[in-house]
Order: structure tokens, then C-alpha cells, then sequence
């Protein structure tokens, strides 16, 4: 007779994991995985990237998970490399081909196409995709061989570098606001170069102020015994360390934990207005974001427990 195995409880884990995820792994599979050997109860990643892409993937965990919103808006920072000539039905190595065509374009006609995609533009979401009709994902439709129309949507492509060119490949790093599919600007590339294009490799290097040169790889954290994987976590506030700091009295701390609007002294602030993270003064508990608004007024945003 087996012995039934039991099952472990998971218990609070908070802070940030910067995870280099594989290739082959979905965002969310990384995820649990990591969520796993941490041992957490609670987690969430800040943004999907695709199986066949990798690279920096923010995992939130406990109270961290109340800020990951602001990693979604966040701009990203991709290297990639684009295959010019050949178009496939995912516009990644993934898809099945649909065209091969010679390649016969010179380095001034690719920086003049890249000229042409830098700033705001218009893209096309595409059908393999994670976006949602009716409840039910494009690539659902996709893979059922049902195409259906999708509106452009505005997009910023702050950088747009050539980093090598070696025929048939062009190798890129771009610099995008949220919503921007690499994928379909690589197929534009090729498009605009009249011999199509997907894109070979993909990989994120950026996520707002976050950069891949922090993170760790599945198998590492794997390697490591159990208590010194927790060491490996950022603290929550490393998602706000883009905001100023302001510092409450244990009395105002109290107020603000209820969510109650406070008048601060303008002059202690060092900033005016904006987005800040808010502290207890006497110990330096991350009481959660705030904004602070005109004529010193600090409105809570996000909240976390501080008891943890």
C-alpha cells in the first residue's frame, strides 16, 4: 500500500524575483515553477512573454503582487533578431512558413525602413496572440484556422537600433511602450523591405527600470538549498524605487494605512506632486504608494499589510 504523499503549505513570501526566462516555457509555467521551489503562497509575473522568446521576466510574490500593475504600463527593452525573407504564420520560429523570398537589400535601405517605425505608430495585433474575443484568446481562433479582423492600436517605439546586419539576418534592440508586439514589427520590417520577415530570436532585456543583468535562471534558483532562494528576492519597494520616498509619523502611518487623505508640511517633502512610496518613519515599513498631490495633500494609492 502507497503512502499518500502530503501535500506542503505554502507560506508568505514577499518581494520581487528577476527571473531570465527560458525558451520553451510560457510566462506562466516559469511561474510556477519559481512559485514551487520558493514555496510561496502567493505570486504573479508582470507581462507575458512568448514560449519561444526569454529574458527578463519580473516575478511578484506576496505584497508585491498589489504593484505589478505598474511593470505592465511599464516601456520594455528587447534584443532581437530578425529573419528577413521568410513569413510565418506566428511570425516567429513557432509557425509554419508561408513564403520564402530572396533577400537582396542593402544596409541604407534597412536604415531607412527603420526610420520609418520610430516614435508613435500603428500596429495590427496578431492573431497568435493573448488578447481576448468573446472570452476566448486570439490564438484559440488562430489555431482553428479562423482569422479575425482586429483594430490597429497606437504604440511608441522610443529606440530603434540596428545592432548587426549579415544577410538574411538583422539583428536589433527596441525600446517600446506596453502593448508592442516585436513580432509584428519585425513582420513590418520585412514588409516595408518587400521580402517579409519573422523573427528568429527574441529577447527582453528591460522592464521599466529593471534590467536583465540582475535576474537568475530557473535552474539556479533550483540549485540552491531552500533557505538561501528567499535571499535571492528584491524587496517590495524595489518596484517603487523610480518614485520619491516620503516618511510618516507612527500617528500618520496609522491614518494612512485606513486610507485617509493627509495634509503634509510642503516644505519637509522633496518633492511637489507625483507618484511616492510612504514609509513609517520610526522603523522604515513600506506602508505602500501614494500620490502626492497640490498643497502637500498625500493620497494613498496601493496599500500593504504590515505585518508581514
Amino acid at each position: 500500500m502507497t503512502t499518500p504523499q502530503i501535500k506542503r503549505k505554502r507560506v508568505p513570501v514577499h518581494g520581487v524575483l528577476l527571473l531570465d526566462k527560458p525558451v520553451g516555457f510560457s510566462s506562466n509555467d516559469a511561474l510556477i515553477k519559481a512559485k514551487r521551489f520558493l514555496n510561496a503562497a502567493k505570486a504573479g509575473h508582470t507581462g507575458t512573454l512568448d514560449p519561444f522568446a526569454t529574458g527578463l521576466l519580473p516575478l511578484c510574490f506576496g505584497e508585491a503582487t498589489k504593484f505589478s500593475q505598474d511593470l505592465l504600463e511599464a516601456d520594455k527593452t528587447y534584443t532581437t533578431v530578425v529573419h528577413l525573407g521568410i513569413t510565418t504564420t506566428t511570425g516567429d520560429t513557432e509557425g509554419e512558413v508561408l513564403e520564402d523570398k530572396p533577400v537582396d537589400v542593402s544596409l541604407v535601405q534597412i536604415q531607412h525602413a527603420l526610420r520609418q517605425f520610430a516614435g508613435p505608430i500603428q500596429q495590427v495585433p496578431p492573431m497568435y496572440s493573448a488578447l481576448k474575443r468573446d472570452g476566448k484568446p486570439l490564438y484559440e481562433y488562430a489555431r482553428a484556422g479562423i482569422t479575425l479582423e482586429r483594430e490597429a492600436r497606437s504604440v511608441i517605439i522610443h529606440e530603434l537600433e540596428l545592432l548587426a546586419y549579415e544577410a538574411p539576418f538583422l539583428s536589433l534592440k527596441v525600446k517600446c511602450s506596453k502593448g508592442t508586439y516585436v513580432r509584428v514589427l519585425g513582420e513590418d520590417i520585412g514588409a516595408m523591405l518587400g521580402c517579409g520577415a519573422h523573427l528568429k530570436e527574441l529577447r527582453r532585456i528591460g522592464v521599466g527600470h529593471l534590467v536583465l543583468e540582475k535576474s537568475i535562471t530557473l535552474e539556479y534558483l533550483e540549485s540552491l538549498p531552500e533557505p538561501d532562494r528567499l535571499a535571492l528576492l528584491d524587496p517590495v519597494d524595489a518596484l517603487l524605487s523610480s518614485f520619491g520616498p516620503v516618511y510618516l509619523t507612527d500617528e500618520l502611518s496609522r491614518r494612512f494605512l485606513h486610507g485617509q487623505r493627509l495634509p503634509l508640511n510642503k516644505e519637509d517633502l522633496a518633492i511637489e506632486t507625483g507618484r511616492v512610496r510612504v514609509y513609517r518613519e520610526s522603523d522604515g515599513q513600506l506602508l505602500g504608494s501614494a500620490q502626492l498631490q497640490e498643497y502637500g495633500i498625500l493620497a494613498p494609492e496601493r496599500l500593504i499589510a504590515t505585518e508581514h
